[in-house]
C-alpha cells in the first residue's frame, strides 16, 4: 500500500495523540499545532498546507474549555467556527478530505431518545454556538470530501478530563458531589481514533472509506455523570487503590452553577455509523474499565 500523507492539526492534543499513538502503517503524519500553525490565521493555514500537500487534513485544535468560551467569545468563534470553514476552502483547493470534530453540545438536550445526524440542532452555549458555526462553514463550503464526527464527554491519556479529575478528587476528597440529571455517553479516545481510520479506509480490516458526510461517535449506553463517577469510584476500589473517597452524592444541575447551560440529555446514535463503516461500538463500561487498566498497569 502507497503511503497516505496527513496533516494533524493540533497535534498535541488529547485526541489527536492517540491518533498519533495509532497511525496505521501506511500513513505519514504532518504534525501541526501552536504556536507555530495557528488555525485562526488563515492566510498562514493555506500557506502551511499548501506546501504539504497532504490528501487527508485531521483537524483536532479546537478551544474545549466550555465554561471559558462563555467570557471568550470572540476565541471560540475564531477557533471552533472561522477555522474549520478556512480548512474547508482549503482542503478544496487541494483536493483534500478533510476530517473534523464536532460535539453533542450542538443540541439543546431536550430530546427523549438518541440524537441522529439529521436531528435539529439547538446549543446552549457559546462552545455549542462556535462548534454549531465550524461544522456550517464545512457542510456550507464547496468541499464535499469531509467527515464531520460529532462525540461527547471525550477521556483518554495525554490531556485534561473527567475521569482524570475524578480519579485525583477519589484520592484528596472524602465525599464527591457530582451532577445527576445530566445524561449522555462517555467516549474512549481508542475508540474514536479506531473509528476514524476506518472511516478512512486505514485501518486494518481493508474496508473502503465509508461515504463522507456527517456521523455520531460514543461508546454504547447512556449514563449520567454521577454513574460515571460511580463506576470510576468502583473500579479503583476494586484494584485496591487507596482512596479517601467514601461517598458519592448526586446533585442536581442547579446545586452545581457554571457559567456555560449543558443538555440535560445529549446521547448520541451511532446508527449511521455502524451501518456505513461496520463498527463495532464498545459500551462505556467496557472501554472505561479499559483505559483504567492501561492507565494503572501500563499494559
Amino acid at each position: 500500500m502507497s503511503e497516505r500523507h496527513i496533516a494533524l492539526i493540533g497535534a498535541n492534543g488529547m485526541l489527536a495523540s492517540m491518533l498519533r499513538a495509532t497511525v496505521p502503517p501506511s500513513v505519514v503524519l504532518h504534525l501541526l499545532d501552536l504556536p507555530e500553525f495557528d488555525l485562526t490565521r488563515c492566510e498562514d493555514v493555506r500557506s502551511c498546507l499548501s506546501v504539504l500537500s497532504p490528501e487527508i487534513i485531521i483537524n483536532c485544535a479546537a478551544f474545549t474549555q466550555v465554561d471559558a468560551c462563555e467570557s471568550e467569545r470572540e476565541l471560540a468563534m475564531s477557533v471552533n467556527g472561522d477555522g474549520p470553514a478556512c480548512l474547508a476552502d482549503v482542503a478544496h483547493e487541494l483536493d483534500a478530505t478533510l476530517v473534523h470534530f464536532s460535539t453533542d453540545f450542538v443540541f439543546s438536550g431536550t430530546n427523549g431518545t438518541p440524537y441522529q445526524e439529521d436531528d435539529a440542532v439547538g446549543p446552549l452555549s457559546v462552545y455549542g454556538e462556535s462548534k454549531l458555526r465550524g461544522e456550517q462553514g464545512i457542510t456550507g463550503s464547496r468541499l464535499q470530501q469531509y467527515y464531520i464526527v460529532r462525540t461527547s464527554w471525550l477521556y483518554g491519556p495525554n490531556g485534561a478530563n473527567f475521569v482524570e479529575t475524578m480519579i485525583r478528587l477519589a484520592h484528596e476528597r472524602e465525599e464527591l458531589k457530582i451532577v445527576a440529571d445530566q445524561i449522555g455517553t462517555p467516549t474512549y479516545t481508542g475508540d474514536l481514533a479506531a473509528a476514524v481510520w476506518r472511516l478512512l479506509g486505514l485501518d486494518e480490516s481493508g474496508r473502503v472509506a465509508a461515504p463522507y458526510g456527517l456521523y455520531h461517535y460514543s461508546n454504547d449506553g447512556v449514563c449520567s455523570w454521577y454513574d460515571f463517577t460511580c463506576e470510576i469510584v468502583r473500579w479503583l476500589q476494586n484494584e485496591q487503590q487507596s482512596l479517601q473517597v467514601k461517598t458519592v452524592r448526586p446533585i442536581a444541575t442547579q446545586e452545581y452553577p457554571v457559567p456555560a447551560v449543558r443538555p440535560a440529555y445529549s446521547v448520541l446514535s451511532k446508527a449511521k455509523i455502524i451501518h456505513e463503516a461496520d463498527i463495532v461500538v464498545p459500551s462505556w463500561q467496557q472501554s472505561l474499565h479499559r483505559y483504567l487498566r492501561q492507565r494503572f498497569s501500563g499494559r
